[in-house]
Order: C-alpha cells, then structure tokens, then sequence
C-alpha cells in the first residue's frame, strides 16, 4: 500500500467536517462579541439540520437518477465552497444588519448555512469516493474524519479557548440592619483568559485546512502513484466502469473476512448479497443511533456533564474525546472485526457509558461524586469509553458497507445524516427551549 495514498485519503477525510468542529469549539470566544449571544448555538443546530437538503438531493439523484451526478464535480463544490465561506466568516463574522428592528450577525449565519452545507453532503459524496481506492484506505479516511474533529479542538486549546481562573472576590455583608459592623466573605469567581489569537486567525486556519483537503483531493485523482492503487473495476459517478483490460464487469474483492464465508448464496438483493434484509436493516438502525449520540445528543451535554467536576476535567474529556475518535479508527485498520455480534456488543457498551454520562448531566450541577476527585476521573474515562467504542463500530459499518458496493457507501451517509437530524430534533427542544438542564459553575459548586 502507498504512504502517499494513505497520507492524501487521511486528508481528505480531515476536510469533511472540520469547518463546522472549528465552529463549535470557537463558540466562547465568538458569543460575547455577537447580538445573538449564547442563542447562536441554538440557531446553528438549525441552520445544520437546514442543510441537509445537500444530503437528501445526492440521496435522491442517486436513488432515481443513478450515473447522472458528477460525484467528483461535486465534490470540488462543496470543498472549494467550504474554503471560500471559511475565508469570509474572517472578514465578516462579527459584521452585523438591522433585520426586524434589531442587529443580528446575518453574514456569520448565511456562511455557516453554506459550510454546514458542505460537511453534510460530504458524508454522501466523500465515503462513496473511497469505492476508487483499495478498501484498505477506507480507515485511513476515518482517521481523518476523526482528525476533523481532533484538530480544531487542538488550536482552540493553543488558542486559550474557555481557559478559567478562579480568583478569590470579596465580599462584605452587613450582621444586622442597624448595625454598622460587617463580615467579610471569600468567594471564588470564574475569570476567562484572553485567547493567544484572535477568532480571525481561527476561521483562517479552517480556511487554510479546506485548502489542504482540496490539494489532497486532486492528488487523489490525478497524482499517478494514487492511479496505481485502483482496483480493477473502478466507479464513475456511482456506476462501475468496464475494464480497460477485458471490457468485463469486474467484480471487486472485499477485504479478507473471517466471519464471511467465501462461497455462499446470497440472501438477499441488497449489495453482494451477503446479509439478509434483516440483517441490512439492524446494521443501518445501529448506524442512525451511533451517529446521532455521538454527533448530537451526548456533545450537546457536555459541559452539563463535566462542569460540575471543574474546568479541568471538562477541557481534559473534550480533548480525550477528541482524541478517542482517531485513535478507535487507527485500531480498526489493524482489526478490522466485522461480526454483528461485536458490533451489538460495542453499542450497548458505548450506549450504557452515555447512559451514565447523560445521568450526571442531568444531575447537574450536583452529580454523583461531584465532590470527590474520583468523580472528575470517571467522568473523563467515560468519555474515552464512549468515543472509542461507538467511534470503532461506526468504521466497522462503514467497512461492511463499503464491500456492498457505492450504492450502500451512499445510504450510509444518508443514514448518518439522519441520525444526527433526529439527535437534533431530540435534543434541541431539552437543551435550548425547556432548559432541562443546569449548567455547573467551575469554580463553585455548592452541593451537599
């Protein structure tokens, strides 16, 4: 296997949802300087779950007009789109229009519709890409899905993003109401550091990170080394070409599988025919609720999670988490362990770590061991736990699909939308309407 094809498959993945990870981590220090305030979180949600009309027209343009759509067109849109939305928001993020009778930030949301646009349709287009090269190389493009999300979370850590200090504040209090004698409190306040740079330098470092992903996606198509590592049967806008050497349809080989057996009868008409309808419909249900609890429902509670257990134990799960994604992907490249009743094992596991996450969420800001030191240690362990293993069944899927054939890589990006569209649908009305849920403050938590 080529390094090179490998290093650009990793990269291009790195550009799928980068933008919109950059965006979310950089909310801090972009909230205070916005009329919208903390509701922009709120509208982000919305203008994300808005842009899945991407997704749905590949979706449906795959579904009825197979071949039709230039896939690789395609993909140099929506990459060179998310470079050039990504510039501007440097240039007029906190530009702001008087739009019924009050300023709002109508650039910053406008360009962040396009670039949640962009990482939508890429789980469409970019993963059934990956059916041009060996299937080797489709873990490395999850490593870099994964870094995607590693990375901005990095720079926002160099950058000082929602860095605290807790300061002593006095405070005097009177004993009675004639009296002139007072006590005085200490109390310990939370005080934000200045970033390292400005949110300007950020948003052009997202802009540079499209850029890379767009040089990885050329190379991958013309650089001749790449060309090399194409399988016989190659697929052009979804549909297999024939075979410059027999003019046969080539049949691809999938990769080395120990549970499959070789010569088998198919069951039913869903790719190779390797699983049953039952079997396709239980590995799609298990791809909807991992996408939407990894990407929705357990991040859009956080900080309701870790707060409570202090600054430090919410920036170290956030950046192990980070971390863990990655690394799971890393892990499948070398046991790439395709058995459904693994994969069911890991869900349950990952989903019964959230389950846990989620209570202490809602248990905020007084959580079980919220004054213990072992609390903040199982609070950032189980977010490693659940990153890693659902992060490690979302590739398998995607291994497993990916022998099916394009037409399965497609669903499954369509799928993973639609898991995030309904953790969305869930989650938002809890978090941002009914206010389910009470934040912790870092440096006073006051709980029996």
């Amino acid at each position: 296997m080529s390094l090179l094809t490998h290093l650009l498959a990793c990269l291009f993945g790195m550009g799928s949802w980068v933008s919109i990870n950059g965006l979310w981590v950089e909310l801090p220090l972009i909230v205070p300087q916005i009329p919208e305030g903390w509701y922009l979180p709120s509208y982000l949600s919305v203008l994300i779950q808005m842009a899945n009309v991407g997704p749905l027209f590949v979706t449906l343009m795959h579904r009825f007009r197979p071949g039709a759509l230039n896939e690789t067109a395609v993909i140099y849109v929506i990459i060179g789109l998310g470079t050039v939305a990504s510039f501007l928001l440097g240039f007029f993020w906190k530009k702001t229009l008087v739009v019924a009778g009050g300023p709002h930030s109508v650039a910053l949301l406008a360009l962040t519709f396009f670039l949640a646009a962009v990482d939508c349709t890429s789980s469409v287009t970019f993963l059934p890409f990956t059916m041009r090269l060996k299937p080797q190389y489709l873990t490395t493009y999850y490593i870099g899905e994964g870094v995607s999300g590693l990375l901005p979370a990095l720079v926002a850590l160099i950058q000082g993003v929602g860095v605290v200090h807790c300061i002593n504040s006095t405070q005097s209090l009177n004993h009675t109401m004639n009296s002139s004698s007072s006590s005085v409190t200490f109390d310990l306040q939370a005080q934000y550091q200045p970033a390292n740079f400005s949110v300007e330098v950020f948003f052009f470092f997202l802009s540079a990170m499209m850029l890379v992903c767009l040089v990885a996606f050329l190379l991958l198509n013309h650089h001749p080394a790449v060309a090399r590592e194409h399988p016989n049967g190659r697929y052009t806008n979804g549909v297999k070409e024939k075979s410059p050497k027999n003019r046969k349809w080539v049949e691809r080989k999938p990769m080395m599988d120990p549970y499959r057996p070789t010569n088998q009868m198919r069951k039913s008409s869903f790719g190779s025919g390797a699983y049953s309808w039952i079997q396709v419909f239980y590995i799609f249900v298990v791809l909807a609720w991992v996408n939407a609890l990894t990407n929705v429902v357990l991040p859009s509670v956080q900080s309701y999670s870790c707060l409570p257990y202090g600054n430090n134990a919410y920036h170290l799960s956030a950046t192990m988490a980070a971390v863990s994604n990655p690394l799971a992907c890393f892990i499948a490249m070398f046991l790439p362990i395709r058995s459904l009743l693994l994969m069911g094992a890991l869900t349950v596991t990952g989903s019964g770590v959230g389950a846990y996450i989620m209570s202490m969420a809602v248990l905020s800001p007084c959580p079980l061991l919220v004054n213990e030191t072992s609390g903040g240690f199982i609070m950032v362990l189980s977010w490693i736990i659940f990153v890693l293993t659902l992060s490690y069944v979302k590739v398998i899927i995607g291994v497993i699909l990916r022998d099916e054939g394009h037409s399965a890589l497609v669903w499954c990006g369509a799928v993973v939308q639609l898991g995030s569209l309904l953790g969305a649908v869930t989650m938002f009305p809890l978090v941002s309407l009914y206010s389910f849920f009470s934040s912790g403050d870092p440096c006073n938590t006051k709980c029996p």
